[in-house]
C-alpha cells in the first residue's frame, strides 16, 4: 500500500495559489467518459493498496486508485465479491474512477449500484482539506450523503482518495437461460420476471434474444431452471462478462453510443438492430449518428434520459439536460466544495 495523501493536498493547495487546473487520472481506463478531460493531471495511480479488509464484516477500505482487480482478487480468497459488478477495462479500472464515473454492471437492478454501497470516503477539497465522510460500519450513516453524491460527480467536486464499501458473498449457483423473443415481448417478460420471488440477477436482450440469469442457493436457481425452462448457456458468465466490459460485437463500432436510463417498461419505440436492452429493460444502449434534441424527446417520452456515453463531438454537452433547478443546485455544491473550479472543470457540463 501507497499513501500520497500529502503530496496530493500539496499539489491541490499550490494549483489554487497558481489559478491552475487539474485533470483527476487514475488508470485512465474511463478517458472517453464526460466531456474532453483539461487540466494538469493529478495522477492518483500510486495512491493504492488496500486499507483494511474485514471478510466477516463484509466492509473493505481501500485507497481511491486501487485496481478493481487486486480489490477482486482479495475478496475471491474468501468466497467474496463486489456485488455491483464494476466494468474492469482490462484490469485498468480503479476504486475511484468506479465511483466518480458511477459505474455498475449488468446486476444493478438487483444487487444495487456502487452508490449503494458506499460506506464513507475520503475527500479532497478545492481548499485542500482532507475531509472524511460517513464511516467504516454499515450502520454508520453520517455524511453518508456526501460520499453517495460522488457518484457520477466525474470528479469535479473533489479528489476522492479513501472508499470504504460493502462487500458481498458469492452465489452459490449461477444459471443463464437463452430464449429467442423479439424486443417487445422481451421488455412484458422481464418485467413479469422481475416481479416474482425466483433469483433472477440480470436481464437483457439484443439480436433477437433474451438472456436470464439466475444467481443465489443451488436448490433455489435449479428450481427455477425448472420452472422457466429456456435453452441454458453453458457459458452463462461468459455473456455477462462482456456484456459488462461491453466486448460484445454490438458495441464494437465507431458510431456514436448512447445510454438510456428509463422506465423498464417503456414501449420500445425504434425497433431495429441499434438497440441492446439491459438492466431488464431501464437500460437501453441506442448505436448510430443522431441528433440530440431528437434523442433527448424519445428519452422523455420514455420516462428517462439519455446521454452519449461513448464517440461523437466531446467538446459539446454529453450528459442529458438539467433542468434549470438542478442545474442551479450542482453549481451551488461545485462552489461548496471546490470554490475555485479546480478539479475537472468542464469534464461533466460546461457549465462546471
Amino acid at each position: 500500500m501507497k499513501d500520497i495523501s500529502a503530496e496530493l493536498i500539496e499539489q491541490v493547495k499550490q494549483a489554487g495559489v497558481d489559478d491552475r487546473k487539474l485533470k483527476i487520472v487514475g488508470g485512465g481506463s474511463k478517458d472517453f467518459m464526460g466531456r474532453t478531460p483539461t487540466g494538469n493531471p493529478l495522477n492518483l495511480a500510486e495512491h493504492s493498496g488496500i486499507v483494511s479488509y474485514e471478510p466477516i464484516e463484509l466492509v473493505l477500505t481501500a485507497k481511491a486508485g486501487t485496481s478493481l482487480t487486486e480489490i477482486n482478487t482479495a475478496l475471491g480468497e474468501h468466497n467474496q465479491r463486489l456485488a455491483f459488478e464494476p466494468p474492469l477495462f482490462n484490469g485498468q479500472a480503479t476504486l475511484g474512477g468506479t465511483l466518480a464515473c458511477h459505474l455498475s454492471g449488468p446486476g444493478r437492478p438487483w444487487n444495487g449500484s456502487i452508490r449503494d454501497h458506499v460506506l464513507g470516503i475520503r475527500l479532497i477539497n478545492g481548499r485542500g482539506e482532507h475531509l472524511r465522510f460517513g464511516g467504516q460500519v454499515m450502520k454508520n450513516v453520517a455524511g453518508y450523503d456526501v460520499s453517495r453524491m460522488q457518484a457520477g460527480a466525474m470528479g469535479t467536486l473533489g479528489v476522492i482518495s479513501e472508499i470504504s464499501l460493502k462487500v458481498m458473498p458469492k452465489p452459490a449457483a449461477t444459471v443463464t437461460l437463452k430464449y429467442n423473443m423479439e424486443a417487445t415481448q422481451a421488455i412484458k417478460e422481464m418485467n413479469r420476471l422481475a416481479g416474482l420471488p425466483n433469483p433472477l440477477t440480470a436481464a437483457c436482450w439484443f439480436n433477437d434474444q433474451l438472456y436470464l440469469r439466475l444467481a443465489g442457493a443451488r436448490s433455489a436457481v435449479d428450481s427455477t431452471v425448472k420452472q422457466w425452462q429456456g435453452e441454458v448457456l453453458e457459458d452463462g458468465d461468459s455473456l455477462w462478462t462482456q456484456l459488462r466490459e461491453q466486448q460484445l460485437d454490438y458495441f464494437a463500432t465507431q458510431v456514436p453510443l448512447w445510454r438510456f436510463s428509463v422506465n423498464s417498461r417503456a414501449e420500445h419505440l425504434w425497433p431495429d438492430e441499434n438497440w441492446l436492452l439491459d438492466w431488464g429493460g431501464s437500460l437501453r444502449w441506442l448505436r448510430g449518428d443522431f441528433d440530440v434534441e431528437t434523442l433527448e424527446a424519445l428519452a422523455k417520452s420514455m420516462g428517462g434520459q439519455v446521454s452519449c456515453y461513448r464517440g461523437g463531438d466531446r467538446t459539446q454537452e454529453v450528459f442529458y439536460t438539467q433542468p434549470k433547478v438542478l442545474r442551479e443546485l450542482h453549481q451551488r455544491l461545485k462552489q461548496a466544495f471546490d470554490p475555485m473550479n479546480i478539479f475537472n472543470p468542464g469534464r461533466l457540463y460546461s457549465w462546471m
